[in-house]
């Protein structure tokens, strides 16, 4: 593998958990409209995010706080945004980039 390879292949991990989270953004977003109610955030918390197998939900619960996030288990997360009522991608933690591989 090429070292040019090996940045490709980094970038597209880490772009592939960044797109994770607006996945799962876009289901809160996308489970809003299919409510026709009003959805309170613990709502979404309860129907989208805790089900879901991307959610760190012991650090949710101990670092949610206001406005509420939620923290994924990869480096990033997704945060409420009440000016928007939307939910959007942040990162939380460091990226972690394997070593290279650099033997043919």
């Amino acid at each position: 593998m090429s070292i040019a390879s090996t940045k490709v292949k980094r970038c597209r991990m880490s772009y592939e958990k960044v797109e994770e989270a607006w996945k799962l953004s876009e289901a809160a977003r996308d489970y809003v409209k299919a409510a026709g109610h009003d959805v309170s955030i613990q709502e979404i918390f309860d129907k989208v995010f805790l089900p879901s197998d991307l959610v760190d939900v012991e650090k949710t619960k101990n670092e949610g706080g206001n406005p509420p996030k939620v923290f994924l288990k990869s480096p990033y997360g997704l945060q409420f945004r009440p000016e928007y009522k939307d939910w959007i991608p942040f990162r939380h933690g460091p990226v972690t980039l394997e070593p290279l591989n650099l033997t043919p």
